[in-house]
């Protein structure tokens, strides 16, 4: 089976690493020996439950360890991962549970005092499929609610089942069988589940991991959420992979961040721009364990860059390119200079060829990474990949003569709002059903500590912006709100109807 599939990798870290530390999550501390343990127990706990090979198993959790068992844990069970955003309302959760048919969901009891389970049942979605709900107490002790399993509770069904059984399940994954499922919103308003094989998962973390230089030497802090692409695979995998030790944060809190870089002696940080820009606004004095950050998702100015270096202490700063669909597809490597980390997203990695299409010039890539497609929508699948294998991306960029790429545009509209890729589209449906919206549109506008918000302008009568913000923050996750609202009388049109919106953002601008 080799290192192809994600529970080889489990196995094969533990019997690497042993009790060398894999994870710390506040006062839990496990060896890699340790962690494959707890992934059989879940596993078993999970074949307890019924769940059998290619069952869907959501996860609507933030950075913690029971992140980390569960998808381990459902994953060398043989079923498959749907990562669920933490950020995301009760209605955007039930559709994904409900198109991803998922079989088992663990979630959050409390997380930031909000219990996600109880919103979940208040939307009355039927979910007749969902044989298991397991609770995880966060933040108060254990309620038992009827229907569902406390995480204690769920973790003791594992007695039942023989480890030979979890082994067998485990020994049975292929490295074509699809690990997760991954959704991504679309320019159609409605998002897309992309999936995505063992083999590829773990090929595009070893890439990540061997263009960072990581080894068992390096401890990670994983700010960046593992329901994202960048937490789970150039987090999670990239550890087991390397045997660094991962130290989660639920929350991203600057301050907290700092006490762990300097209790835990954190190494290895990526990020979004912004994480750097609060370390750089709250720390005086470098910190000496720092040695690598990978950034990108926003534009990253050289003079950040520089002083990730001299005043946070990173040896090596890099910026990266990637996409749900294919992961992670260029990477700079390190001994590039700043002004090159800062205007391009590196070189192709991770077995891709990289190419630009067309007029404005259309970023493309091909190679064994790029997604298996799109679930249960074939039609959106040939329109991403075409016939040659190459995947249509939907950003505009340029090559230089040495293969750096630059991202100089998207077609699609999307925004980048403290790292998570906001589509316009998504917002303009959900406002169209406020009464009193006749037209809107939706853009990304400059702010200094997220990268971009949303601006919306409102065509329509009798309507604040006040009302307009609080509509959207029933419907949607937090980072999707707009920020602004302008009201126009129309929006700039041209001949065929389509919506200028680059007349909208030189007017904001």
């Amino acid at each position: 089976m080799g290192r192809t599939t994600i529970p080889a990798v489990v196995r094969d870290a533990a019997a690497k690493f042993g009790s060398a530390e894999a994870l710390v999550d506040g006062g839990l501390r496990l060896g890699y020996d340790q962690l494959l343990e707890r992934v059989q127990t879940v596993a078993r706990a999970f074949l307890a439950r019924g769940v059998e090979p290619g069952d869907r198993v959501a996860i609507t959790l933030p950075n913690t360890h029971h992140w980390v068992l569960t998808a381990l844990g459902a994953l060398y069970a043989g079923a498959t991962l749907i990562p669920v955003n933490t950020r995301f309302t009760a209605a955007e959760t039930v559709d994904l549970l409900v198109r991803g048919r998922a079989k088992a969901l663990v979630v959050a009891a409390d997380f930031l005092g909000t219990d996600r389970h109880a919103a979940i049942r208040a939307t009355g979605a039927e979910l007749p499929g969902l044989g298991t709900v397991v609770r995880v107490p966060l933040e108060r002790p254990h309620q038992p609610v009827e229907g569902t399993l406390g995480w204690d509770e769920f973790l003791g069904l594992a007695e039942s089942v023989p480890l030979a059984d979890a082994e067998a399940r485990a020994d049975a994954v292929r490295p074509d069988d699809v690990s997760d499922i991954l959704f991504t919103s679309g320019t159609s308003g409605r998002s897309k589940g992309v999936l995505s094989a063992h083999r590829q998962a773990v090929g595009v973390a070893a890439a990540w991991a061997d263009c960072g230089r990581v080894t068992a030497d390096d401890r990670y802090l994983v700010i960046n959420p593992f329901f994202h692409s960048f937490g789970y695979k150039a987090g999670i995998l990239v550890g087991l992979l390397t045997g660094a030790t991962l130290v989660p944060q639920a929350v991203f809190d600057v301050r907290a961040a700092l006490e762990l870089i300097e209790r835990e002696r954190i190494s290895v940080l990526p990020g979004a721009p912004t994480i750097f820009q609060s370390l750089l606004q709250e720390r005086r004095g470098d910190l000496p364990t720092l040695r690598l950050a990978v950034t990108g998702a926003a534009t990253v100015p050289a003079s950040l860059v520089r002083r990730m270096r001299a005043e946070l202490g990173f040896d090596i700063v890099l910026t990266a390119y990637g996409l749900t669909e294919a992961v992670v597809v260029t990477m700079c490597r390190p001994g590039d200079d700043a002004e090159l980390v800062s205007r391009t997203s590196g070189r192709a990695t991770a077995g891709f060829e990289v190419a630009i299409r067309g007029t404005p010039g259309e970023i493309v890539v091909r190679g064994p990474n790029v997604m298996l497609g799109y679930l249960d929508d074939p039609d959106a699948t040939a329109k991403a990949i075409d016939e040659q294998g190459w995947l249509h991306t939907g950003d505009v960029g340029e090559l230089d003569e040495d293969g750096n790429l630059t991202i100089t545009g998207r077609l699609k509209d999307m925004y980048i709002c403290g790292g998570f890729n906001v589509y316009p589209a998504e917002i303009e449906h959900a406002l169209t059903e406020l009464d009193g919206v006749r037209d809107v549109a939706v853009v990304g506008v400059p702010d200094e500590r997220l990268g971009e918000v949303g601006k919306a302008f409102v065509v329509g009568t009798g309507l604040t912006e006040e009302a307009v913000v609080a509509f959207c923050r029933e419907r949607l996750a937090n980072y999707k709100t707009p920020r602004f609202v302008e009201f126009l009388d129309a929006l700039p049109r041209n001949a065929s109807g389509k919506v200028l919106k680059r007349l909208l953002t030189e007017e904001k601008a």
